[in-house]
């Protein structure tokens, strides 16, 4: 495995607990939590990639209501996650993290060839990264157990799309954590 880093997308306020709550949001809390810790302790980079929407201007907010609006509440990341001392937070205003901001040019300034996802949604936020990722050459890893939908099904269709088009790797937490903690 490459150098890698953890990308935690879109584990806000609004989609865990507010506007755009997803049931599966507040489950994989206890998960990527260990997974932070975990790659804190070994340097790996983790990079939350967050909605930071414009009121009355993002096209997202004509598709779902206003959710994540810049400086808000709903657009913090939940107490449990917080970025710590040394993380970096890269607002978007659509889908993928990649698409108009530096996620790129900060992922190749860390040297990293290797991106592990978690976050939500699985089927959108989760798979426009991918799927950018993917086109810049980028290995992805997405943590099953690390991600989530509104619902079960749009979360396992998410997979497979992603790793029958994308060639994303698909793992467990504990996979990840093994490969961390080894140092493999």
């Amino acid at each position: 495995m490459g150098k890698m880093a953890i990308l935690v997308i879109d584990m806000l306020e609004d989609f865990v607990r507010g506007k755009l709550k997803c049931d599966m949001g507040a489950k994989i809390i206890p998960n990527i939590r260990k997974l932070l810790v975990s790659a804190r302790k070994k340097g790996i980079p983790i990079i939350y990639t967050n909605d930071s929407h414009i009121q009355g201007i993002d096209k997202e907010l004509e598709l779902w209501g206003p959710h994540a609006i810049k400086g808000s509440r709903g657009a913090s990341v939940v107490e449990e996650l917080k970025p710590e001392e040394g993380d970096f937070v890269v607002e978007k205003r659509r889908y993928s993290g990649f698409f108009q901001t530096d996620l790129d040019l900060l992922l190749r300034e860390l040297g990293v060839d290797t991106l592990v996802l978690t976050g939500l949604t699985t089927n959108v936020c989760v798979k426009h990264t991918a799927a950018d990722a993917f086109f810049r050459g980028y290995k992805v890893i997405v943590v099953e157990d690390c991600t989530g939908a509104f619902t079960l099904e749009d979360h396992l269709d998410g997979l497979k799309y992603m790793k029958n088009i994308y060639g994303v790797e698909i793992v467990k937490s504990s996979d990840i954590l093994k490969a961390i903690e080894g140092g493999d």
